[in-house]
């Protein structure tokens, strides 16, 4: 390699990173816990699920609790099971019987949450959950002021990041086994950044290329542009995509006939039906066609695991007049080269598909990640800071670090805070203002999260900003458990106990990050004393 096109590479790849780096930390530390999404979703609302939860609904009963105060005849109603957790989707389409309105009209009374044990319930704002928040915020939904706009943001920087891998192997090919087996603890500061960003580089190096690859494919391609790309290939055919994706058996002659089905049925009875065919299935999604109508069809799917299947599905469409069986996608049958695409990208981004152990590793990999961030930024920041550099351009390099370190790092006890908020007044201030726990989790984590970023900034004094929050994190994070306990008397070794997988996971993670924080501490001031000395 030349030296020119090394040096375009190097300046590349040093430009590309500072431009994405703060947003690419809030995108890798926010992502690191939304793997716990689910986890997070049992913890805050007290409401732990046992395995293949969908697979045990009564169905019957859940649809009398919405027939309570909706006439469901006519309608399509969907059951999902996005998440694991005890609040499932529901959403119905109008009644294709014209000659009924809806009394109650509105988001909770079309597309709702429902706690399949309590038969609770409530709207998206309602049912929102710290692990949504770190979800969306994640790709930073929060920022879709215009159309997508957050969603091509975070698409951006994925590709800028995907950019910043590529150039940055390319940079240290040479040198990269190594530059890998070289870490100088003992060196100056700017030599430790530099060997633990490219060692910790390497290690992370498939995870990142994977999330940089997948998280392009699924904001830029999926998010933005796939309803322009649809509209131009099927402009007569809305949704064409969406049906050539689609996992279940297409059927014909599902019109509705206006006329009441005159038998009685049983839901539950279709889903006792596949599960017998197949027993290791887990369902997550039941879609009733025409419900009440004399043609009336029931589908249900699911897959045998992301732990054993990444890519099939197993679906059964059964019509409910005669309990005939229409339709059927065996887990043994193709999946088409669009659908089994589609499924590994998501698949791969989630780290859904091996358990506990896998989500541990992606966890480990994702703050490692965030740590090569930081480092890379102060590497590029004593690179600058000499007096060949102009005093102008080294205040700003200055500022900019600065800014830079004060909106990251103070992530970590932002973070821990919003949980101990939600633990202790979630469920009051609901009960007692009449709000919703969306309205508390922005205002406490966005101002919280603002005003720390403003004092850090204020004092500029990177060291102390790193070894403060690093010190709140810690202490703080301990307080998370706490505050379960206190709470609902779900302390950790009750939770094993009990078997509260989901509810004891979030506490052990904030117990190990805690001590990983306090480690960290201890590390920087004797390095510090050292140097010093």
């Amino acid at each position: 390699m030349s030296n020119r096109i090394y040096n375009i590479l190097f300046h590349t790849h040093t430009i590309s990173g500072i431009i994405i780096s703060a947003l690419l930390y809030i995108i890798f530390f926010t992502g690191s816990i939304a793997f716990l999404r689910d986890e997070i979703s049992a913890w805050e609302h007290n409401k732990p699920i046992e395995e293949n939860y969908f697979n045990t609904i009564d169905f019957d009963r859940s649809l009398k609790k919405l027939e309570e105060n909706k006439n469901l005849y006519g309608r399509d109603i969907t059951y999902s099971h996005r998440y694991f957790e005890r609040e499932v989707n529901v959403s119905m389409t109008p009644s294709k019987d014209s000659s009924l309105t809806d009394e109650n009209s509105g988001r909770l009374s079309n597309y709702l949450f429902m706690d399949m044990d309590s038969f609770e319930k409530k709207d998206y704002q309602s049912n929102y959950s710290l692990g949504e928040f770190f979800y969306r915020l994640h790709f930073f939904a929060q920022l879709n002021f215009f159309g997508r706009s957050g969603y091509l943001l975070a698409g951006l920087v994925a590709f800028f990041f995907l950019f910043a891998i590529i150039t940055g192997v390319l940079v240290h090919w040479k040198k990269i086994i190594s530059n890998f087996y070289t870490f100088r603890p003992m060196a100056k500061w700017k030599t430790i950044w530099t060997d633990a960003h490219v060692a910790l580089g390497i290690i992370g190096l498939p995870y990142q290329f994977i999330f940089a690859v997948t998280g392009c494919y699924l904001m830029i391609g999926y998010m933005v542009m796939l309803p322009p790309v649809e509209s131009y290939l099927f402009p007569d055919e809305p949704g064409e995509i969406a049906n050539i994706l689609n996992l279940e058996e297409e059927v014909d002659n599902m019109e509705f006939t206006y006329t009441p089905i005159q038998k009685d049925f049983s839901i539950n009875h279709f889903a006792g039906k596949i599960l017998k065919k197949w027993p290791d299935l887990k369902l997550s999604k039941l879609k009733i066609i025409n419900y009440g109508d004399a043609n009336m069809y029931v589908q249900l799917s699911g897959s045998p695991g992301f732990d054993e299947n990444l890519l099939d599905r197993a679906s059964q469409t059964y019509r409910i007049a005669d309990a005939k069986l229409i339709a059927e996608k065996s887990i043994d049958s193709p999946t088409s080269y669009a659908q089994g695409t589609f499924n590994l990208l998501r698949r791969l981004h989630y780290g859904d598909y091996g358990g506990y152990g896998l989500k541990l590793i992606y966890l480990v990999l994702g703050f490692v990640t965030c740590f090569v961030i930081l480092s890379g930024v102060y590497i590029w920041l004593v690179a600058r800071n000499k007096k060949s550099v102009s005093k102008s351009k080294r205040t700003f390099n200055n500022w900019l670090v600065t800014i830079y370190t004060s909106v990251c790092l103070s992530l970590l006890p932002i973070t821990a805070i919003i949980f101990i908020v939600m633990k202790v007044f979630g469920e009051s201030y609901v009960a007692d203002t009449g709000g919703v726990r969306k309205d508390l989790i922005y205002q406490v984590f966005f101002w919280g999260w603002l005003i720390l970023s403003i004092l850090f900034t204020i004092k500029r004094d990177n060291h102390f900003t790193n070894k403060t929050c690093l010190v709140l994190g810690s202490i703080l994070g301990m307080l998370v458990p706490v505050a379960n306990g206190v709470i609902t008397g779900n302390w950790i070794w009750i939770s094993l106990q009990k078997g509260y997988t989901q509810i004891f996971v979030v506490d052990v993670f904030w117990v190990l990050l805690s001590l990983t924080a306090f480690f960290a501490v201890l590390r920087i001031s004797k390095k510090t004393k050292a140097s010093a000395a």
